[in-house]
């Protein structure tokens, strides 16, 4: 849905105002746009609100929509726009209309304008903005609503009238994308992915044998509601069958797109009211990859449970299992999850690399004063455990096997127990738990202590058993290495506690919590130098005087990073190397603030949102990034002492 240039223009002026405009309002469409205007030209706004907002937009030092400072000043509500859109549709181009509400930014049209440009057959600008995820479809479309005064209608077969169905055939639904909606004043309303088409509009009223009143929708809308026309007994797979495509097929094109796509770590499939949505995380990120009709749902989910070797009769419960995808010569370990819901089974997929090449324990991000700190007063040591802390996708397991690897010499036996290995390594005792079998990991930590072993890795700790099995290796003098579900590091030694974990064994046995996050990098193609506003100040909790010396950027957007600005992502860590006044602590029984504030005195500790905010200092990764992933219990310290503490 769109134009094909920016000098197309879609819908009719209906202006409130009769008459020509004065000059005034002349003026005030080509200074301010045509909605300023027409606000304007209602009474909703006054020249002089919109000239003190537009001095306001002119003194800010990020790009940001007059409309949105307009509403800021609560010169206007959204109500009150929304509704002089509706009733007044305009005549103006659909980009300036999406620049104008703030939806995208001048340099995103001019981006998808070059894009647009390039390409053979020529698209609509709409298609290209949500191909290259600009704008959500949904989104698209709803705001077009506005613009060109169409309902926006979200076809329900069950609520439609079967008569009205069989006016047409599915072969004109599916060649004209239109789908009939009900019966009003002698007329059908239909609802069509472009209503501006007048091919569709005749195909529609011959089919309809009637006049229509056209609405808008997507046209995933409108091949879901098709594909409820079709459910016979194998609802689900004639879709498939029609576009040439085997559910099979989708499900191998799917794991392939995410594999190839390189750095996807998790496919989501989730069954909306209308179509099935996939989406991939990428760079901690989720974004849309494709949809697909809502009726392959079930097929889609039987496929992926044969395939995993799940129970396929019972979709009321949850459940998973794991497959090995062979592509390109190289075997992937992928873990499913299935989720029962109110809409059908919610399915995702993480996708596990059997590596053989592990990450330098200098390569995986930490500054170097952190990296000596960690080695000196953790690795380095004969005992003692070594807990590697963060939510799911954090980048746990690559640490957890970087230290592995700085420990792995002739001298060291060292023995694992994992669900599943990740990383293949030759010298090491590697078990991959298997409960199947009866292989679990309360057998396999039974046996590890028999294997004299001088490090003993166990993949995560999950319960009180994994919990306590630790703190006994590390009190008969092993060194533990292993992984843990906290927000950061104190939250970790504190969470031990909930498992049974007394706090003299805590402090007697763990000798570093290194708790981290992964952020997104920076794309270096596209970098531009950023200066920080009032309001990232405020948010930060720093003054300007503060950030001498630093260097934030942010990315622009460009074809390297998929228009994102971002491209790969960087951990930030906080490493707790235990010394005697935080033992004391634990064992004392204090509170979190009064522990981090100990860590923060007397270890240097340096915190999570520090941490990441240096990075955002130096232009590695951006303010927003640090605020979006990072949790934060005090204002951070002055850019200066973090580059004391951390270095550069």
């Amino acid at each position: 849905m769109g134009t094909n240039t920016r000098t197309e223009t879609i819908g009719t002026v209906k202006r409130a105002v009769k008459g020509k405009p004065t000059l005034k309002n002349e003026q005030k469409i080509s200074n301010y746009g045509k909605i300023i205007a027409l606000l304007t030209d209602l009474g909703l706004l006054t020249h002089t609100q919109v000239q003190y907002a537009s001095r306001v937009q002119s003194k800010l030092r990020t790009e940001k929509p007059l409309l949105e400072i307009i509403k800021e000043l609560n010169y206007l509500t959204e109500g009150q726009l929304r509704r002089a859109l509706k009733e007044n549709p305009l005549s103006i181009h659909i980009g300036d209309f999406l620049v104008e509400l703030g939806l995208i930014t001048n340099r995103d049209l001019d981006l998808v304008l070059e894009l647009q440009k390039k390409e053979t057959p020529m698209r609509k600008l709409g298609e290209v903005l949500v191909a290259h995820n600009v704008i959500e479809e949904r989104k698209l479309i709803a705001e077009l609503s506005l613009l060109l005064g169409f309902p926006f209608i979200e076809p329900d077969v069950q609520k439609i009238d079967p008569d009205l169905l069989t006016r047409g055939s599915i072969s004109q639904y599916q060649a004209h994308s239109f789908f009939p909606i009900r019966l009003e004043d002698e007329k059908i309303i239909v609802a069509f992915a472009d209503p501006m088409d007048p091919r569709d509009i005749d195909a529609a009223s011959e089919a309809m044998g009637m006049p229509v009143i056209p609405a808008i929708t997507t046209r995933l809308s409108i091949n879901g509601a098709i594909a409820h026309l079709e459910k016979d007994k194998k609802a689900g797979t004639r879709m498939a069958v029609e576009t040439g495509e085997s559910v099979a097929n989708m499900v191998n094109t799917i794991i392939v797109n995410a594999i190839e796509a390189t750095d996807v770590s998790d496919i989501h499939i989730d069954p909306m009211v209308d179509r099935l949505r996939v989406r991939f995380r990428v760079d901690g990120v989720l974004t849309l990859h494709k949809d697909y009709p809502l009726s392959i749902a079930r097929a889609l989910s039987k496929r992926l449970q044969v395939l995993c070797r799940s129970d396929i009769k019972d979709r009321r419960c949850h459940h998973g299992g794991r497959i090995r995808f062979d592509h390109g010569g190289h075997q992937r370990d992928i873990r499913i999850s299935f989720y029962a819901t109110v809409r059908g089974e919610k399915i995702v997929m993480r996708l596990l690399k059997r590596q053989t090449k592990l990450s330098r324990l200098g390569d995986v991000g930490m500054f170097k004063r952190v990296m000596h700190r960690f080695q000196e007063g953790a690795l380095d040591r004969p005992g003692g455990i070594v807990l590697v802390t963060g939510p799911t996708g954090s980048g746990r397991t690559t640490t957890l096997y970087s230290c592995i690897n700085h420990l792995n010499t002739m001298d060291v036996s060292i023995i694992t127990a994992e669900d599943p290995v990740e990383y293949v390594i030759d010298g090491i005792g590697q078990c991959a738990i298997n409960t199947k079998i009866n292989l679990s990991i309360e057998d396999s930590i039974e046996h590890m202590a028999r294997q004299d072993p001088d490090v003993i890795v166990i993949g995560e700790i999950r319960d009180a058993f994994s919990a306590g099995a630790a703190v006994q290796a590390a009190l008969t003098g092993h060194k533990v290495l292993s992984t843990f579900h906290a927000e950061d590091s104190i939250s970790g030694l504190l969470r031990l506690f909930s498992m049974d974990i007394d706090g003299f064994l805590t402090a007697s046995t763990v000798s570093c919590v290194v708790a981290q996050r992964l952020l997104r990098r920076v794309c270096v193609h596209c970098a531009h130098p950023y200066e920080l506003t009032p309001i990232d100040l405020r948010r930060i909790g720093c003054e300007l005087s503060q950030m001498a010396g630093a260097a934030f950027s942010k990315g622009q957007g460009c074809s390297h990073c998929r228009y994102t600005g971002y491209h790969k992502r960087v951990a930030a860590f906080e490493v707790l190397v235990l010394n005697d006044l935080v033992r004391d602590g634990l064992i004392e029984g204090k509170t979190s603030h009064q522990i981090r504030r100990i860590c923060k005195e007397s270890t240097g500790l340096v915190t999570l949102f520090e941490d990441g905010f240096h990075k955002a200092a130096l232009g590695i990764t951006t303010v927003d990034e640090i605020f979006r992933c990072l949790p934060r219990f005090h204002k951070p310290r002055a850019f200066s002492e973090l580059v004391r503490l951390l270095g550069k």
